[in-house]
C-alpha cells in the first residue's frame, strides 16, 4: 500500500519517465501503465489477500477449523516482460505480497524501468532479500534458477515457446524438487475483432486503430485480425484506411506522437518481414502503412492488410507489432465468419464482438465461449483494468489464473487445514454392561 502511493506521489514522473525511455512509450501509455495500472495492482491485490486470509471454513460446536495460508515452501521466479511495466511489479509482486521470496528477472528491454521499481519498493519498506533483482542473460538465469531444490513456483509473462520450454524443463526437474512448483504464465496471443452487420461504424474504426496500433501493437491484448461484412467494409474501409495512415509517429518526447518505435532490431525485423511478404502475395494486399525505417530507430508505419484468405499467414500468427489484417466475409455469413474466428488461431486471450442486434452477441458469446480469456462487447479489446477485468486467457495464451483478482494471489499460497478441538473425546477407562467391546467407544 505504501507503495502505491509513493508511485501515486513523488515517484510517478520517475517511474513513468523510466517506462517512456526505455520501452519507446507515449506519455499516455507510460502513465496508463507505469502508474495507474501498477498503482491499482499494488492497492487491489492488498485488497484481494485480506480477503483470501478472510475465507475460514465452518466450525461446529466444540472445534475451530481455520486455514492458514502459508507461502510457498521456496522461492518463486518471475520472468517479466517488455511491454508493461506494470506486469512486472505485479509478477513480483504478488507472490512477494503473500508471504513468498522472489527471484525477479526482467526483460532485457525493459531494465531501466525495472531497476526503478525495485527502487520504488526498496522505498517503501521493502526488505531486503524478499523481491531479488536479477537482470542478466535469461539462458544463464533460468538454468540456475530451475534447477534448484526449493524452486516452488513460476510466474511468467512472455512468449508461448519459452513458456513451453520452461514448462519441459521443470517436468524433467521434477524428482528433484522439494514441492511440485505453482506454474503460473500469460503467453502470446492473437486477439480479434468481429463485426456484425449491425455494428456501429464508428465504434468499430475507433476499437480497430486504438486497440490495434497503441504502444505499437505491443500488447499481449492488442488486436491484430478483423472480420468484418462486406456492407460495412464498403462504408467503413475508406475512412479507416485514411485514419490509420493519418497516425502521427515518431519520438515519444514529442506529446503529438500517437506511436513510437517498436522494441528491438529482431523485432523490427520481423515485423517488416510480414509486410514484405504481404507486399509480395497474390492473396493479400496492403491498405495502409506498410513503410519501415530504421535509419534512427526502428519504426514501422501503422499498416493495415487485406488478405484474401481468412488463412493467410498474418490473419494466423502472432506479429506483435502495428500490423492488423483484415478480412471481409459475406454479409450472411455471420456464423461461419465466427467459426472462423475460434478455429483460426490456437491461442485464447483477448477479442471483440460489434453489434447492436442482441441475437449476434449472444451467438458470438456462444460460439467464441474458449476463443478469449478477456472478451469485450462493443469495446476494444484492450484496456483490462484491475479489479474490473481480471486478465488472463488459456489454449495457448496462458493457465488463465487472472491477473488482477484474488484467483492469482491463491496460486502463491499452500493452504493448511487446522482443527482445534477444546474438549477431545476419551475412550472410556472401564466399561459396565451394554454389551460395548473393549476398545471401542459410545456413539
Amino acid at each position: 500500500m505504501r507503495a502505491a502511493e509513493l508511485l501515486s506521489t513523488s515517484w510517478r514522473a520517475t517511474v513513468n519517465a523510466s517506462t517512456m525511455l526505455g520501452q519507446s512509450k507515449t506519455a499516455h501509455q507510460a502513465e496508463i501503465d507505469a502508474a495507474c495500472e501498477l498503482i491499482d495492482f499494488f492497492r487491489f491485490n492488498a485488497w484481494f489477500a485480506e480477503a483470501v486470509y478472510q475465507e475460514q471454513p465452518l466450525s461446529s460446536s466444540g472445534v475451530w477449523n481455520r486455514s492458514e495460508y502459508r507461502p510457498l515452501e521456496g522461492f518463486v521466479y518471475a520472468v517479466s516482460p517488455f511491454n508493461f511495466t506494470s506486469i512486472a511489479g505485479n509478477l513480483c509482486g504478488a507472490p512477494a505480497l503473500m508471504g513468498n521470496v522472489v527471484l525477479w528477472k526482467p526483460s532485457r528491454a525493459a531494465i531501466y524501468s525495472g531497476y526503478h521499481l525495485i527502487r520504488l519498493l526498496e522505498a517503501a519498506g521493502r526488505p531486503p532479500g524478499v523481491i531479488n533483482f536479477i537482470p542478466g542473460d535469461p539462458a544463464v538465469v533460468t538454468e540456475s534458477v530451475i534447477a534448484h531444490p526449493d524452486y516452488a513456483g513460476l510466474h511468467y509473462t512472455g512468449s508461448t515457446g519459452v513458456f513451453q520450454a520452461l514448462w519441459r524443463t521443470m517436468a524433467a526437474n521434477l524428482t528433484g524438487y522439494r514441492s511440485y512448483p505453482r506454474i503460473v504464465g500469460e503467453t502470446g496471443g492473437k486477439d480479434f475483432i468481429i463485426a456484425h452487420r449491425s455494428a456501429d461504424l464508428d465504434a468499430l474504426r475507433t476499437a480497430i486503430v486504438r486497440g490495434g496500433f497503441e504502444y505499437q501493437g505491443q500488447k499481449c491484448s492488442a488486436a491484430s485480425r478483423v472480420y468484418v461484412p462486406e456492407g460495412l467494409w464498403a462504408e467503413m474501409g475508406p475512412a479507416l484506411v485514411d485514419e490509420v495512415e493519418s497516425l502521427p509517429m515518431g519520438d515519444i518526447a514529442d506529446f503529438r506522437n500517437f506511436m513510437g518505435a517498436v522494441i528491438t532490431d529482431s523485432a523490427f525485423r520481423d515485423q517488416a518481414g510480414y509486410i514484405e511478404r504481404a507486399r509480395q502475395a497474390r492473396g493479400a494486399r496492403i491498405l495502409a502503412g506498410g513503410r519501415v525505417d530504421d535509419s534512427r530507430g526502428w519504426f514501422v508505419r501503422p499498416t493495415l492488410i487485406r488478405a484474401d484468405d481468412p488463412r493467410y499467414e498474418s490473419m494466423c500468427e502472432e506479429i506483435f507489432g502495428p500490423v492488423v489484417s483484415v478480412y471481409i466475409y459475406p454479409d450472411q455469413s455471420w456464423e461461419e465468419a465466427l467459426d472462423l474466428v475460434d478455429s483460426t488461431s490456437p491461442y485464447g486471450l483477448t477479442g471483440a464482438v460489434f453489434a447492436t442486434d442482441r441475437s449476434a452477441v449472444r451467438a458470438a458469446l456462444d460460439q467464441l465461449r474458449h476463443a478469449a480469456g478477456n472478451f469485450y462487447v462493443n469495446d476494444k479489446p484492450t484496456g483490462a483494468v484491475v479489479g474490473q477485468q481480471p486478465f488472463g486467457g488459456a489454449r495457448d495464451s496462458g493457465t488463465n489464473d487472472k491477473a488482477g483478482s484474488a484467483m492469482n494471489l491463491l496460486r502463491w499460497v499452500s493452504a493448511r487445514s487446522i482443527k482445534e478441538t477444546f474438549v477431545p473425546p476419551t475412550l472410556p477407562v472401564s466399561l459396565h454392561g451394554g454389551g460395548v467391546a473393549a476398545g471401542t467407544s459410545r456413539n
